[in-house]
């Protein structure tokens, strides 16, 4: 039985029983949940409907999800079953059916649908634990029973094993697991499910989902009892087509037959082949899918995974023996394989080749320089007796060099050397201190918006939002609470925007004849908003009071500008720059608008001026904004613009502005492009790696700015006594002056520098040696100064040692006649750079180094003045 025909049955299996069919959500988590960075479960996009804060399409639900699990990047190629990216099938019951009847089902599909033999299918059960205060799931052993699984095939195991939690904290409950005993050619008898082992393999996991984890163990009861299973495609098509691993289906072996091709290599030939073509499979599916669904390679978060798994297929490949480019080969042989299945591969082809080739490009460059380094680390080890490398060698390479630490972990490994993971751990963590310094605000931001969720549960109905009609309304109060001293106040309708899509909340005023509040904020939650408030005058208001909710319009209304210049920047960048360019986060508030975008270059001047051009084109063209409410799939057939990390359900909002952008979005706009007024891009930067962003203004804000810049050149014009429009001849005239001086002072400090070197040379037999640590010497200029003095010399050998920051660096200059007979400088940086921890080259007259040991430079030295004395003596 193929995949395609698996996915098929299953999901059909539950329609024909009362199931709604879902498709699947992105591999990146809505941005309402921050639990993970990445979808991990089936359950994953239906947690809302689960915790009781949104009402499902339907009780019953079914779908194919794609997910991804970082926890098993390490094991992928070493077992026969684990995988980063992998296909999830699974049944739903919101409140509906229970533990009865998802037995029930998923013993019926197993043996009837899919035919397994019932004689060889086990079970494990949830046994119970003493912290959570729960006893063995008597319930569900019962069920296993009454479809006829004997009690020698129901195994008990712990939480570890059979007690689903989707995070930390967040819904969860007892599990059981169908599991498949392929027989004694993959283990022996007294093998038993859970045991980690080949023989059992489990292929179903049913979860009673009927508790909230909440931190410390405490587990709360949820609205109702739910159902969620997940069986894995690949595990069910490697049990169905009778193959010893998933990666000798066919979803794996068109990419394992592409490593062979481009290797040369065979599966099967020995561990370290097979490991590394299963690599290449599950890696380029995983990257594949990350690249379509808008996760870029950086060094942060989901970024971090994707460049994580891309440079360990490029590493792998080598041990191959691949020497020329694999991923974008590889992601358009994934793109072939899987877009009959997931058509939007297709779509996203060319942004995903794209990728691969910029990311490959720029690893080789650093693993050829990580790997030469990770050489010298080992071949000191060994030199220095030792068994392992430091942890600040390991660190300098991943935090200097851009190496992955768990690629220099691996590499290690296999010559048999350790390295001390928890303390190059502790180093990352301290390099992150500064990043961590918002983590506070954070964590504040979570309490708010859980608090802001008892008030809203409080309450008999969601608030509704009016306020893309109207700035003010009269309304009642449904719920109140309190947070550090602020009011939480939840209104039956609200024209206040609560933060969300990167639009700052509105703020305003609530007045009412118990007094008067000033909002602050609005927090957002799912189908539900309450309001943050500073109580003003009087009395917090009690639930049924009228009040009169008041926008804070001209601060509605700078941001509805920048709202839609956001929209129009985007439209700019993507005809600009390509249509790889997608949103990766953003900020609209009254004050600004900052846009951060996926492109792994720097823009240049005419870029930008390029773009702001374009923008302001279209504000003057009064080009209409409107937007309107559709279907998801009507959306998608006009092209709408998803974005990155936001949740749609079926039916969603499209603003459109003329015929030049349309995206979704559910936030507040001005009715035409010239209310914008001015568009000004202040500067454009890296946000993350292969993430710009741009910072701009627009109506008063742009004006303003306008003024300011106006007020600068006017001052510049004075200072240079200059009208203000030769401002920049003149400019360049005194760039000009000022080059020329400073290379008149250099050239008079260089001649000082180079005879005093001169005046210290030692004779050596029949030449001249000069072997000095200089201070103040810039890398660029040590070259120069190293050539003076072996000129000044004649027959000389001269070596120069300097520290620039963190860097060590060595320049070392020979007479060609004594280069001829064997006195090479090449070979002297050599010695040199070994002892400060880098490497070099050159030319037998003429070698540079480099090394981060700064403070080893003296010793460097006079290792290579040994080595010079030696040779000419």
């Amino acid at each position: 039985m193929q995949a395609e025909e698996i996915r098929e049955r299953f999901l059909s299996f539950f329609e024909a029983r009362g199931h709604k069919r879902l498709a699947s959500a992105s591999l990146v988590p809505s941005v309402y949940d921050p639990s993970v960075l990445l979808t991990t479960a089936g359950m994953q996009p239906l947690k809302p409907y689960f915790r009781g804060e949104e009402k499902p399409p339907a009780p019953r639900l079914t779908s194919c999800q794609r997910c991804f699990r970082t926890t098993d990047i390490e094991n992928v190629g070493r077992t026969a079953r684990h995988l980063t990216f992998f296909e999830m099938l699974g049944n739903f019951s919101i409140g509906d059916y229970f533990k009865r009847e998802a037995i029930e089902f998923a013993f019926e599909l197993s043996t009837e649908g899919f035919g397994f033999d019932p004689e060889r299918i086990w079970i494990t059960v949830f046994g119970g634990d003493e912290a959570l205060g729960l006893g063995p799931d008597e319930e569900a052993i019962e069920y296993w029973r009454a479809v006829g699984v004997p009690e020698e095939r129901i195994v008990r195991l712990g939480r570890d094993d059979n007690f689903w939690q989707a995070g930390p904290t967040g819904p969860c409950g007892p599990c059981s697991e169908l599991y498949l005993d392929r027989g004694p050619d993959y283990g022996a008898d007294s093998e038993r499910p859970g045991d980690d082992t080949d023989r059992f393999l489990e292929f179903w996991n049913l979860v009673f989902m009927q508790y909230e984890l909440r931190e410390g163990d405490r587990l709360d009861e949820l609205p109702q009892k739910n159902i969620d299973t997940g069986a894995g495609l690949e595990r069910l098509a490697a049990l169905l087509q009778g193959v010893p691993s998933v990666f000798e289906t066919e979803l794996f072996r068109p990419l394992i037959e592409l490593g062979e091709e481009l290797s040369g290599r065979r599966y099967g030939e020995s561990f370290k082949v097979t490991r590394a073509l299963r690599i290449l499979a599950d890696h380029g599916r995983g990257a594949t899918f990350l690249l379509a669904d808008g996760v870029v390679p950086s060094n942060e978060e989901r970024g971090y995974v994707l460049r994580r798994i891309m440079r360990r297929t490029i590493l792998q490949a080598r041990v191959l023996g691949i020497e020329e480019p694999v991923l974008e080969r590889l992601y358009g042989r994934v793109i072939e394989l899987m877009a009959g299945a997931w058509p939007y591969l297709r779509e996203e082809r060319e942004t995903v080749l794209r990728w691969a080739r910029d990311e490959e490009s720029n690893f080789s460059r650093t693993i050829e320089q990580g790997r030469e380094l990770l050489a010298e680390l080992v071949e000191r080890a060994r030199a220095e007796g030792r068994s392992e490398v430091a942890a600040e060698d390991a660190f300098r390479l991943h935090d200097t060099y851009g190496f992955p630490f768990e690629m220099a972990r691996e590499l290690l490994a296999e010559e048999g050397l350790a390295v001390d993971e928890g303390a190059v751990r502790r180093l990352m963590e301290e390099a992150r201190s500064v990043a961590r310094r918002g983590a506070g605000r954070a964590g504040q931001s979570a309490a708010r918006r859980e608090r802001a969720s008892e008030v809203a549960r409080q309450a008999a109905s969601a608030t509704r939002f009016v306020g893309y009609e109207q700035l003010a309304a009269n309304t009642t109060v449904q719920a109140v609470g309190r947070d550090d001293g602020l009011l939480l106040v939840k209104l039956a309708e609200s024209p206040f925007y609560p933060e969300g899509g990167g639009q700052v909340s509105d703020t305003g005023t609530l007045a009412g004849e118990w007094g008067r509040a000033r909002v602050v904020d609005a927090v957002r939650l799912p189908d539900d908003q309450v309001l943050v408030c500073e109580l003003e005058e009087g009395e917090p208001p009690p639930v049924g009071a009228e009040v009169r909710a008041s926008v804070d319009v001209e601060r509605r209304r700078r941001t509805m500008r920048n709202h839609t210049a956001t929209h129009l920047l985007h439209a700019a960048l993507r005809r600009t720059l390509g249509a790889h360019v997608r949103q990766a986060g953003s900020y609209v508030g009254p004050d600004k608008l900052r846009f951060d975008f996926t492109h792994g270059q720097r823009l240049g001047r005419d870029a930008v001026d390029e773009i702001q051009a374009l923008v302001n084109k279209w504000i003057g063209a009064s080009l209409p904004v409107r937007a309107f409410e559709t279907t998801r799939a009507e959306a998608d057939r006009l092209g709408a613009i998803a974005l990155f990390g936001e949740k749609y359900g079926d039916w969603v909002r499209v603003v459109e502005i003329d015929d030049v952008s349309r995206e979704l979005c559910g936030g507040t706009h001005v009715a035409s492009s010239a209310e914008i007024g001015l568009f000004d891009i202040e500067t454009e930067t890296s946000s993350a790696s292969n993430v710009r962003r741009i910072e701009a203004v627009t109506g008063p804000g742009a004006a303003e700015l306008f003024a300011r810049r106006s007020a600068a050149l006017a001052e510049l014009a004075a200072l240079l006594r200059v009208p203000e429009h030769e401002i920049v001849p003149a400019v360049e005239r005194l760039q000009r002056e000022l080059k020329e001086a400073r290379k008149r002072r250099q050239a008079g400090d260089g001649q000082v520098r180079a005879e005093d070197l001169v005046a210290r040379a030692r004779q050596v037999g029949d030449a001249a040696v000069v072997v000095e640590a200089v201070a103040g010497v810039e890398p660029r200029e040590l070259v120069d100064l190293a050539d003076k003095v072996r000129q000044k010399l004649g027959r000389a050998v001269v070596l120069l040692g300097a520290g620039a920051g963190e860097r060590a660096h060595l320049v070392a200059t020979v007479a060609p006649e004594l280069a001829e007979s064997d006195l090479r400088a090449d070979e002297l940086v050599r010695v040199a750079a070994a002892v400060i921890g880098g490497g070099g080259g050159g030319r037998p007259t003429l070698a540079q180094a480099g090394g981060r040991h700064v403070e080893r430079v003296g010793e460097a030295l006079e290792q290579a003045a040994a080595a010079i004395e030696q040779r000419l003596r």
